[in-house]
């Protein structure tokens, strides 16, 4: 049995569900929507863990459970939730369902993709930067502060530089310019991390266990994701083939996270070096390979897969 857990109309979920009904596989959706509907009932005692969880059409004994797909979005989030007050049974009732589901997926013997306890790291871009250059990546020269005058000295010393958020949260990689400059009184709020820029083409890596897709994206942008917004047109995608030891450095790198599915950001210096700039250990696969036709999903299935 799968448990396929978020919201059904989510590409990524989706592409993985397609796969599995294609191979056959015993799946149950788990819809987030269905949040008022759901329940979860979990023994943990002398004998071990056991217990279930029901919802529309569906009553799953966890310890059949054999693989889980977690895509929960922030559940506080829900439009079903949007008019219930911050305090009301039914926003408490929804979020001890998650949080109960996320730590016994945490500790279930199923195949997890991916267990939240294994997703800590990217909750410090700086903490993560250190595990990744233990796996011999090359990783920017950083600043996080909320000092302006440290960034300008770092500037100095290290030429043109970018930013962004320090946390797992989604922003928008910036050049710093001097419009930038101008307002860098406000990082006294807020501290901001600052990278020297590395030039060159993207490579995002996703492993699925040992198995490695690189796509190489091109783009005059910052950020490719927003390439039509910071450089007038968007980047173009095509499959990259890694040598064994760049394949095997980001196999074990998502290994050492704990990450069973893992979305690797490399930058293809013009000296030669690869550069790593983070792991996303939630990645929405299914924007390359839109772009590229790797079978990203199926490979997801097979691993869920363990008939």
């Amino acid at each position: 049995m799968i448990l396929l857990c978020g919201i059904p109309s989510e590409s990524s979920l989706g592409m993985v569900a397609a796969a599995l009904e294609r191979r056959g596989a015993d799946c149950v959706l788990v819809n987030q929507r269905h949040v008022r509907e759901t329940a979860v009932h979990l023994v943990v005692d002398d004998d071990g863990m056991r217990g279930e969880l029901s919802g529309p059409g569906y009553a799953v004994r966890l310890d059949e459970v054999d693989g889980v797909y977690l895509r929960f979005m922030d559940d506080r989030c829900l439009p079903e939730l949007e008019h219930e007050p911050h305090d009301s049974r039914v926003r408490a009732a929804g979020r001890a369902l998650h949080e109960i589901l996320g730590q016994w997926a945490d500790v279930a013997p199923a195949q997890v993709v991916n267990r939240y306890v294994a997703m800590g790291s990217n909750f410090s871009k700086p903490y993560q930067a250190q595990l990744i250059r233990e796996h011999g990546f090359d990783v920017p020269e950083t600043l996080v502060t909320d000092d302006p005058d440290r960034v300008l000295a770092f500037r100095d010393a290290h030429g043109p530089l970018v930013y962004k958020s320090i946390s797992s949260e989604r922003s928008v990689v910036q050049r710093l310019e001097e419009k930038d400059v101008a307002r860098l009184d406000r990082i006294r709020w807020c501290p901001v991390q600052f990278q020297a820029y590395v030039p060159g083409p993207n490579l995002r890596v996703h492993t699925v266990g040992d198995e490695v897709f690189g796509t190489l994206i091109e783009t005059e942008a910052v950020d490719y994701r927003y390439a039509t917004r910071q450089a007038g047109r968007a980047a173009t995608f095509r499959p990259y083939e890694l040598d064994g030891d760049l394949s095997g450095r980001c196999v074990g790198l998502a290994a050492d996270l704990g990450l069973a599915v893992a979305g690797i950001d490399l930058k293809l210096a013009p000296d030669g070096r690869v550069v790593c700039l983070e792991v996303n250990p939630s990645p929405v696969f299914s924007y390359y390979e839109l772009h590229t036709g790797q079978p990203i999903a199926e490979a997801i299935a097979r691993l869920l897969d363990r008939r």
